[in-house]
């Protein structure tokens, strides 16, 4: 066969088949395509009929808001004129209210113009009638002065005179009225307070000798002491600053000094010579140097013992020392320190009591009588010794002038000096606590009937129970009872002014009448 037509053969069967492929393909496409059409108008159907439920569920949400709104809408309106009836009802029946009070004022007001005619008709009435009143009086007055046949001068001075006696009757009166209610009122309080102070406090009695006594074991003992031609006792005297007094009494030596604490130091010392036996010169002064190093010592820890008992804070260590002293220092009988402590003690419980502040009260009362510690080195008294030390020292004002007018010295300008001043007092008279020279209680005692025997009117007067307390005798003729209130107001405060005593003294008064005849 021909290789030409052969190679035309295969060309044309590859031609054929290629077009049949291509008629095929174009067949399966065209019903890929019918296909693919079908479907989509299947999901266009479906489309739509999914929007068409959508829009009508959208418009049944409308319309059932819409009815919701529609119903909030008319509630709300509903109660909106409620409201607005409510507030018609209530302003009508304040119009009804406002009627009725503007008649009741017109009413008022027609009142009040009948009561002002008839102020103005008593006014002129009462016009005439002092007009009437005076011209009376001008006669009256008139026929007074003729009937007593007193000029005019003389009148007033005799209407003035029984004015006064009047007015100083009134007086004597009011002063014996509101002495009486200020005294109960006053003594109540105070002696609540008082005794609950000293009901909280209760400190041992203690009364020390301003001489200190030795045990002497033997009359041997005793030369000793004074040495050959009284060397010893005279090297003894010169160490200590003290007196040594050695009598005909058997073992005992008696210790005198002025300063407290060199008498401390020598009754250590003598006994520390008796116990060791070696007495001489040299050994005295080493005996009292010693002594005197443990006397500063136990000086120093009572002050800080003091300071910590009173709970002193930011004492300075000056006036700790000065405390410590103090254990040393007896007036009248009485440990200084130990009075110091209860007199703050005390003025801290009754400024508790009073609402003031305690911690200060109690440092008022524990430095007041510091200047004991000092009098026996510096000029002047105890309170202007003490109010310049705490001052020097940086104390605060309060306790300045508690310290410096405890006595009455100077004018108290803080409440807590007469806090202090009535603790001293208390302190001082419980018993026990003092012990007075019999030649300054009988000074005392003449001293307060003195004063209560010069007043006008007054016959005799008599100092009792150990001058706590004077009665006085008045003449009958010379003062009236009201008069005797006044007077003993004035004897009172007399006593305060003149005098110095512990505690308080009692003024009492007796006016009496006797009436005597005899039957014969």
């Amino acid at each position: 066969m021909n290789p030409v037509l052969v190679v035309v053969l295969v060309v044309l069967a590859l031609g054929v088949g290629v077009g049949g492929t291509l008629l095929g393909l174009r067949m399966w496409g065209r019903a890929q395509l019918n296909a693919a059409r079908h479907d989509a108008d299947l999901v266009i159907a479906q489309a739509e009929r999914e929007a068409e439920g959508k829009r009508r569920q959208a418009e049944l949400d409308a319309k059932s808001e819409l009815i919701k709104m529609r119903e909030s809408f008319e509630g709300e309106s509903s109660k909106t004129r409620e409201a607005l009836r409510d507030d018609e009802r209530r302003i009508a029946k304040r119009e009804d209210n406002l009627d009725s009070k503007m008649e009741t004022l017109a009413a008022k007001e027609k009142s009040l113009d009948a009561l002002g005619q008839k102020l103005k008709a008593r006014e002129t009435t009462i016009t005439d009638k002092e007009a009437q009143a005076d011209q009376l009086l001008s006669e009256q007055k008139s026929n007074l002065l003729r009937i007593s046949g007193l000029g005019e001068e003389a009148a007033k001075e005799l209407l003035l005179k029984r004015l006064e006696d009047e007015v100083r009757h009134e007086c004597s009166t009011l002063i014996e009225r509101l002495t009486t209610e200020a005294q109960d009122s006053a003594k109540e309080k105070s002696r609540m307070i008082v005794v609950q102070a000293i009901q909280r406090y209760a400190a041992e009695h203690t009364c020390d000798s301003t001489v200190s006594t030795v045990e002497i074991p033997s009359d041997d003992m005793k030369g000793r002491v004074i040495g050959r031609e009284g060397r010893n006792i005279r090297a003894f005297e010169k160490a200590t600053g003290v007196d040594v007094i050695v009598d005909d009494t058997p073992g005992v030596v008696v210790v005198s000094g002025f300063d407290p604490v060199r008498r401390e130091v020598a009754r250590r010392s003598l006994e520390k010579l008796i116990q060791d036996g070696r007495i001489h010169p040299a050994r005295i002064e080493e005996v009292v140097e010693q002594t005197a190093k443990e006397v500063e010592e136990r000086v120093i820890e009572m002050g800080k013992k003091a300071t910590l008992d009173s709970n002193l804070r930011g004492l300075h260590p000056k006036l700790q020392h000065l405390l410590g002293r103090l254990s040393f220092r007896t007036s009248y009988g009485q440990n200084v320190l130990r009075h110091s402590l209860e007199v703050g003690y005390l003025c801290q419980v009754m400024a508790e009591e009073l609402g003031l502040d305690g911690d200060l009260a109690r440092r008022c009362g524990v430095l007041h009588d510091i200047g004991k510690a000092a009098d026996h080195e510096a000029e002047g008294s105890h309170p202007e010794i003490g109010a310049e030390l705490v001052r020097r020292y940086n104390e605060g004002k309060e306790v300045i002038n508690a310290v410096q007018g405890h006595h009455g010295d100077v004018e108290p300008n803080s409440i807590y000096t007469p806090l202090v001043a009535a603790a001293d007092a208390i302190s001082a008279v419980r018993p026990g606590a003092r012990r007075e020279s019999l030649e300054r209680y009988i000074k005392r005692l003449e001293k307060l009937e003195e004063v209560a025997s010069s007043f006008e009117g007054v016959r005799q007067a008599y100092a009792i129970q150990a001058g706590r307390e004077v009665r006085v005798i008045v003449d009958a003729q010379k003062m009236d009872d009201k008069d005797t209130f006044r007077i003993a107001r004035e004897i009172a405060n007399r006593v305060e002014k003149e005098l110095t005593y512990p505690g308080e003294v009692k003024v009492t008064l007796i006016r009496e009448v006797r009436a005597v005849d005899y039957a014969r």
